[in-house]
């Protein structure tokens, strides 16, 4: 990944588009990221230069940005949309009760540990659900595998492979349902077309208020950053 140095070193992601006339800069204020947009057959010198040109403000932009404070013991946090207090616990498994996460081991890796938690239980709670929708199709799931992707909740590809989101799981469990039968539905029609929505109707119906949930208070998900890098 290319960088600009300085106090601090400044990584860009550079994303080729077909439809980019021309170079321009995003900063995420999720996460930081940089993004510069080129077009497919600009010469990542000029691009680096370019950004070398806009260091000023990528630098107000970043200083700009709300602070975000690593999730640790003491964090609270959303598990299936409700409230969860991380606490320091004993043994070596990880385990809720009475709305407390109970954390053993270092203090320091708790924030990592409550991620692997919580990717763990996704994976359940997407997978039930996904197999649940797709079976009222007729269908089956080739897999399920997750990321944190930032633009999009989930996909579908031809195949049946789904790819979800994994703080999924920090929203309420209406929510991550209509996710599963949204991506479900894309075995049926690959488009957002109204024969689409008529299969999340039927599949889910009333997801209009889960789609306007993930609209509204979706970003506060990905504002929560369980490791000092963010991954």
């Amino acid at each position: 990944m290319p960088v600009l140095p300085g106090p601090p070193p400044l990584e860009i992601t550079l994303r080729r588009s077909a439809r980019a006339q021309r170079f321009s800069l995003r900063v995420s204020r999720v996460d930081g990221r940089i993004t510069l947009s080129l077009p497919l057959r600009a010469r990542e010198s000029e691009a680096m230069a370019f950004a070398q040109a806009q260091e000023g403000w990528l630098r107000r932009a970043l200083a700009g940005l709300p602070q975000v404070d690593v999730i640790g013991i003491g964090s609270q946090i959303p598990v299936e949309g409700r409230p969860v207090l991380l606490v320091a616990g004993l043994g070596r498994k990880l385990s809720l009760a009475d709305d407390a996460l109970h954390i053993p081991g270092d203090p320091a890796l708790a924030g990592a540990r409550a991620q692997a938690w919580l990717k763990a239980l996704a994976r359940d709670r997407l997978a039930a659900a996904s197999d649940h929708y797709a079976a009222q199709l007729g269908r089956k799931v080739a897999r399920v595998t997750l990321r944190d992707t930032r633009s999009r909740w989930g996909s579908c590809s031809h195949e049946g492979a789904l790819m979800y989101s994994w703080r999924l799981i920090l929203a309420p469990p209406s929510v991550l349902r209509y996710v599963a039968a949204h991506e479900v539905a894309h075995m049926v029609e690959m488009n957002h077309s109204d024969r689409f929505w008529a299969v999340v109707e039927r599949l889910y119906p009333g997801w209009q208020a889960e789609r306007a949930w993930l609209r509204n208070q979706g970003g506060a998900l990905h504002a929560l950053r369980f490791t000092p890098t963010g991954d």
